[in-house]
């Protein structure tokens, strides 16, 4: 079981994803670092794509008890058996989101930078809230979530708090005081091997 004082691990897919090959791969990740959640996130706006990759990673995911949420798409978390829902849009659609899912379903939301936004998805009903990129990315306008952020965020609220994007060993090692999770996704997937590139990221931590 992973260390509850430390944070915990949510797994992001890559945006693109073979099943032929994927599968086989998230599953050795899986069994090499304890995973509190899988994120199905997928840059295809194929509806069958989708329902056929949440089908195949929630398989894989379930056996291993991790439960599997997706981004923004809340009616195939819905109709394909999955735990809940990864809100991109910040506060503005927790409320909708819990109505269709229910109480029992995880509803998160990304807030970007902002303060006032995770305490509005807080007071929304969201399970957590997620603040990034803590790191460099190439994508964005180059704003980041700051550890001042966080430290504020997890002395005065008890939602808990995502630390995702960019994340290196050192941020890894920097964020784990005030974060309760870090989402990792893209930092591993493009090695020869994945699970082995996660354990050296995650190594301040496991």
């Amino acid at each position: 079981m992973p260390d509850t004082d430390r944070p915990q691990l949510c797994l992001i897919t890559p945006a693109e994803i073979d099943l032929d090959t994927f599968c086989d791969a998230l599953s050795a990740v899986l069994d090499a670092v304890d995973t509190a959640c899988l994120r199905l996130s997928l840059a295809t706006r194929d509806e069958d794509r989708i329902a056929r990759a949440a089908d195949a990673v929630r398989l894989v995911a379930h056996d291993r008890d991790i439960p599997v949420v997706i981004e923004s798409h809340v009616q195939i978390a819905e109709r394909h058996g999955l735990d809940g829902v990864h809100l991109t849009d910040g506060a503005r659609s927790v409320r909708t989101a819990r109505k269709v899912l229910g109480t029992d379903a995880i509803v998160g939301a990304y807030c970007g930078q902002t303060r006032h936004e995770g305490i509005n998805a807080g007071e929304a009903g969201a399970d957590y809230v997620a603040f990034g990129p803590v790191g460099s990315v190439a994508l964005g306008p180059g704003e980041r979530a700051d550890r001042d952020l966080f430290d504020w965020w997890s002395a005065m609220i008890e939602v808990p708090v995502i630390a995702e994007g960019g994340l290196t060993t050192e941020l890894v090692e920097s964020f784990a005081p005030v974060a309760d999770f870090f989402a990792i996704g893209t930092e591993i997937w493009g090695a020869d091997d994945p699970a082995a590139a996660l354990k050296a990221l995650m190594a301040p931590i496991l």
